[in-house]
């Protein structure tokens, strides 16, 4: 099995950490962020990571070369000559994820103690095209689940807007919002490379789009931890929590 680490945002919610330093190699109680999620791909047994780059991407190449890959095979998606987002870096780096099985797509900012493993087999069990974390924290935006727990919209509360337009949220769904980790069947690349109409793109939009066509379940287990480590606050609130365990 394959994964794809998205270590090319320009980190704009760090900012000043990130004048002069790509997210992904931002410290967090003293080990990158880009490291953090590498070692835990490794502990549920994958060796084969792409890791895209773009904001100062030479260093994020450096700094692999210098630690030796940390023992496994990656290979880099260069996207500095332009940002393409998570949807059209998933398609750029589509020859090097496709296979007979499903990859795992991981946010450089989320920091998590998420059993990896547990969620591959979910996917794998379940039998969907894709499989998403999802969980119940406060946003404004949330992922619309049946009572199966398969995507079927989005949703602002905020503004009261759905995606499709046709959608009636009722309290039989869950509204959950997404924790930056995927779970993705290759054999959904020729729709989501229909579905692009130019390079840059969220997969988010491909998952709203499409979610009545291809089974998208919500993956929400019990007792772990999760940070989006991508904006200054929640960074120092992870490193509270690493430096009390």
């Amino acid at each position: 099995m394959k994964a794809i680490v998205f270590a090319a945002g320009l980190g704009t919610r760090l900012r000043p950490l990130t004048d002069h330093t790509p997210k992904a190699l931002v410290e967090l109680a003293g080990v990158t962020m880009l490291e953090r999620v590498i070692r835990n791909i490794i502990s549920c047994g994958i060796t084969d990571i792409v890791v895209n780059v773009h904001h100062f991407g030479d260093q994020i190449i450096d700094f692999l070369k210098k630690n030796r890959n940390f023992g496994v095979n990656i290979t880099i998606s260069d996207e500095r000559d332009l940002l393409l987002d998570t949807g059209g870096g998933i398609l750029k780096a589509r020859h090097l994820l496709e296979g007979d099985e499903p990859f795992l797509a991981h946010n450089a900012d989320i920091l998590t103690d998420l059993n990896l493993a547990d969620m591959i087999h979910a996917h794998i069990s379940g039998g969907a095209d894709i499989t998403l974390l999802a969980k119940h924290r406060s946003t404004q935006r949330y992922l619309v689940f049946d009572a199966n727990n398969r995507m079927v919209g989005w949703t602002n509360i905020a503004t009261g807007e759905v995606k499709p337009a046709d959608l009636t949220v009722s309290p039989q769904h869950s509204l959950l919002a997404f924790g930056g980790v995927h779970i993705i069947s290759p054999r959904i690349f020729d729709s989501l490379a229909d579905f692009a109409r130019e390079p840059k793109f969220s997969i988010m939009q491909y998952y709203i789009a499409t979610c009545r066509n291809i089974h998208i379940a919500g993956y929400n287990p019990d007792d772990y931890h999760w940070f989006d480590i991508g904006k200054i606050e929640t960074l120092h609130e992870a490193e509270n929590w690493l430096n009390n365990r």
